[in-house]
């Protein structure tokens, strides 16, 4: 019994840990970026020791791997959240998931770690696994959907795929910057009745 609630208390502890190191990390490399962070800086917001940074993670990368993991499971939740009226067809589905993930990117930190320092610090690959992964999936199978119920041209779906996220992508960094979203959005919704 006493056992088992040392685990327990351990497991909490090393829980605790890691939240701090992830939260203290997420806000410097949101504000800084990844270069201009380290990981002394990261210890220090997190309140914990050096040791306790390796424990968790191999190395800063490793670090900024785990981060940018959690923020694109962030987006793809925020984006199955959007579809909060059933979608009418597949293209209004497509439509709702897209205001999803600008609504997501709103985060300017998100945007710099996803989508600036993550292709840099991570390469294309790593980055399309995670996308992949995480939210890429819900776009594909939203094409597939849209194509199968004939609402949608049948088009190479993972070509597709791979454009249209780049397209979202550069929106989300368009926007930010300032740009207009609605003109975005109204693109984007012109771009799936084209397809059609």
């Amino acid at each position: 019994m006493q056992e088992e609630k040392r685990t327990r208390s351990n497991k909490s502890r090393t829980d605790a840990t890691r939240a701090a190191l992830m939260k203290a990390a997420r806000d410097l490399f949101s504000q800084k970026g990844y270069a201009e962070t380290s990981t002394p800086e990261v210890v220090k917001a997190a309140g914990v020791t050096r040791g306790a940074l390796y424990h968790h993670f191999e190395d800063k990368v490793d670090l900024f791997r785990a981060i940018v993991t959690e923020e694109y499971q962030k987006v793809a939740a925020e984006i199955t959240a959007s579809a909060k009226d059933d979608p009418k067809d597949a293209i209004d589905a497509l439509r709702q998931g897209s205001r999803g993930f600008l609504a997501a990117m709103k985060d300017h930190g998100r945007v710099r770690i996803m989508l600036l320092d993550g292709p840099a610090v991570l390469g294309r690959a790593e980055i399309d696994r995670i996308d992949r992964e995480t939210s890429a999936d819900a776009l594909r199978l939203g094409l597939e959907d849209a194509m199968e119920a004939k609402q949608m041209k049948t088009l190479p779906v993972q070509a597709l795929t791979v454009q249209l996220s780049a397209l979202f992508d550069r929106s989300a960094l368009a926007i930010s910057e300032g740009e207009d979203r609605d003109a975005h959005l109204e693109i984007l919704d012109a771009i799936f009745e084209t397809l059609a």
